[in-house]
């Protein structure tokens, strides 16, 4: 169509997809800006000034737009036979805005931005490009406050709640990412795809590519897929393949799962260069994640992923991923220098995997300020306190968070009466109630009711539970435990059951309902443990305005103020060496308070209650570790 027989053109704004709109204001405006006709031009684009739209930090890059005025005062003009055509095939839902353009004298190109559908006008306009520099700026308009700098994180870790969970790493796996995302982070999470990840999950999943990656040292290579799954602003990333994750629980032996995590760290890495995203930062946890600092520090350095900094967290220093060297050698074909005293070597034959990330790693950090020291005592350094002295330079503590939404007693599903900071007093006790007639416990709202949630293990301090029970059971008193583990003591668990029907319950089981009964109903919280890196059944209690009775070590001495008669000031009850008669005493100090004081129990609940308990202050710590480690 030649140019000399348009006397007049309309220039139709009608995008070919709605939903998905393109055009922003300042963009548009910066372009329109740039690309006027030269001064030889006599005449001028005739077009009505809108008003500008306002914009709100809390809004998406495409709700930044142009809003038409509500009256159009442009005059029609006869159409070509083209772009009537044009109009009948797209047929805009609105009625389009109209723009006369008069010819120059001389030849002026007008470019337009173009909707994502090929036009069937044919063109004789350039289109214009809007520049990377122009949307940046938008962006950070739109983003004015949020925290600055942004930040990339990718986590790797072997689970995370809600697809797979078997202890406190599943809970920050969903948690902090979440968290993060409100704090300006740019969030992925990749674990592996696990065939017990419930069917609901699954279907959801959409597939994202697959290839094929080098592993062993003797050239095997194995698929590597890629599930996405996108929850509350947070990219889950599943790691794909049958042969490793496939047999449906996420642990089963040392045997299987060396090889395994070895080729998760592997494939993690491959599959961030593989979608093209390299983050700021790779946050791995545990000894199942604790390779990645070892592959990108080598093999993974020349690759763009290469340019992340990682940081590991140990959630827990007991499990360290130890085998045989020739072993992981084999499933990792990381280079012979890594495997020294320094790296990866423990002993004289054996490869730590959680030892190597420790080496590799730029920042290790774990889950509570005093769990970072106590790890450099020969006490709890399960044989690795000199290294993790020797690295104590690149050590951080920053304790743990949970979830208030989940955890929150006033929308608690599970609990018979829902309450707050202002009703906790009176409603708590209808909680009571309801879980003595769920459990089979003798009905009367005046006992003390002690609960334990836990998993049975020595760890958790049950052998303590086991010496001092007998002692503490009398007219007044109801224990109830939930939890499974160690044959030993889901035995006497039941058999306390049976010698003190009516007043203890043991559920040997997992019942996500039944522990927020327990946080809801129960008076105290017992968490003896002999170590606790973090903690968060005492913070749940908390939160639920139940009294936590703990030991003084790790996350629990840092979260839990021992109470202080004298200024009637704390938020538990607390003992500090590891015995049965220190436990006993600090239990009887708490059943004392809540017969004799009660008005002081009353307000040391409403002060749990009250405290924050919730992952925003510790996502701002790791935000701002994120930030110091990349500039």
């Amino acid at each position: 169509m030649a140019e000399k027989d348009l006397k007049e053109i309309e220039v139709v704004e009608a995008e070919a997809k709605p939903a998905k709109k393109t055009t922003r204001k300042k963009a548009t405006k910066k372009v329109e800006e740039e690309k006027k006709p030269a001064k030889k031009a006599t005449k001028k684009v005739a077009e009505k000034e809108e008003k500008p739209v306002k914009k709100s930090a809390k809004k998406t890059i495409d709700q930044v737009e142009e809003k038409p005025a509500k009256k159009q005062t442009k005059k029609a003009v006869k159409k070509t036979e083209a772009v009537k055509k044009t109009e009948e095939e797209k047929k805009p839902a609105r009625k389009p805005r109209k723009t006369k353009v008069e010819e120059p004298k001389e030849e002026v190109v007008i470019e337009v931005v173009e909707p994502k559908e090929e036009p069937v006008i044919e063109q004789t306009m350039e289109e214009p490009v809007i520049e990377e520099a122009v949307v940046q700026e938008v962006v950070e308009e739109v983003q004015s406050d949020l925290p600055q700098p942004r930040r990339s994180v990718a986590f790797i870790a072997s689970e995370c709640f809600p697809f797979v969970k078997t202890g406190g790493l599943g809970d920050v796996m969903y948690a902090l990412p979440k968290a993060l995302v409100q704090l300006n982070c740019d969030v992925r999470v990749l674990i592996p795809n696990y065939r017990c990840i419930p069917y609901k999950y699954k279907e959801r999943m959409v597939y994202r590519g697959s290839f094929h990656m080098d592993l062993c040292s003797d050239g095997r290579s194995f698929y590597v897929g890629i599930m996405e799954y996108i929850w509350d602003g947070v990219v889950y990333d599943f790691i794909d393949n049958e042969e490793f994750f496939g047999q449906g629980n996420p642990y089963t032996s040392i045997v299987g799962d060396i090889p395994k995590f070895c080729y998760f760290a592997k494939a993690s890495l491959a599959a961030l260069n593989y979608m093209n995203w390299t983050p700021d930062v790779i946050h791995c946890h545990d000894w199942q994640a604790a390779l990645v600092p070892v592959f990108l520090k080598t093999m993974f350095a020349p690759t763009p992923v290469g340019r992340a900094k990682t940081i590991l967290t140990v959630h827990n220093l007991r499990f360290q991923g130890i085998y045989n060297v020739p072993t992981i050698q084999y499933w990792t074909n990381l280079p012979y220098h890594v495997f020294h005293t320094g790296g990866l070597k423990q002993g004289n034959n054996d490869a730590n995997m959680l030892k190597g990330g420790l080496t590799f790693a730029d920042v290790v950090t774990t889950v509570s300020t005093t769990y970072a020291q106590e790890i450099q005592t020969q006490e709890y350094g399960e044989l690795l306190d000199g290294h993790l002295r020797y690295h104590s330079n690149k050590l951080v503590g920053i304790v743990n968070g949970i979830d208030i939404d989940i955890w929150n007693p006033a929308t608690d599903e599970y609990l018979a009466s829902p309450y707050d900071l202002s009703n906790v007093v009176s409603q708590k006790v209808g909680n009571k109630m309801a879980l003595q007639e769920e459990l089979g416990l003798d009905h009367d709202h005046s006992k003390f009711v002690l609960g334990l949630v836990s998993r049975l293990t020595d760890q958790k301090g049950l052998d303590l539970v086991n010496a001092i029970l007998p002692q503490i059971m009398d007219d007044f008193t109801q224990v109830v435990i939930l939890g499974t583990g160690d044959k030993v003591y889901e035995d006497s668990f039941r058999k306390f059951e049976n010698d003190y029907k009516g007043n203890v319950s043991a559920s040997i089981m997992y019942d996500e309902g039944r522990s927020h009964k327990i946080y809801g109903g129960v008076d105290a919280l017992l968490v003896p443990s002999r170590f606790e890196p973090c903690g968060l059944t005492q913070l749940i209690a908390m939160r639920y305005g139940t009294i936590p009775v703990v030991r003084e070590t790790g996350g629990l001495k840092d979260t839990v103020e021992p109470y202080n008669e004298n200024t009637n000031q704390g938020n538990g009850f607390t003992f500090d060496r590891y015995d049965a008669s220190l436990l006993l005493d600090a239990i009887n100090r708490a059943k004392s308070l809540y017969f004799n004081n009660r008005w002081c129990w009353d307000e040391m609940v409403q002060r749990d209650m009250a405290k924050d308990v919730s992952w925003e202050n510790s996502a701002k710590q790791y935000r701002q570790l994120y930030v110091d480690i990349t500039k």
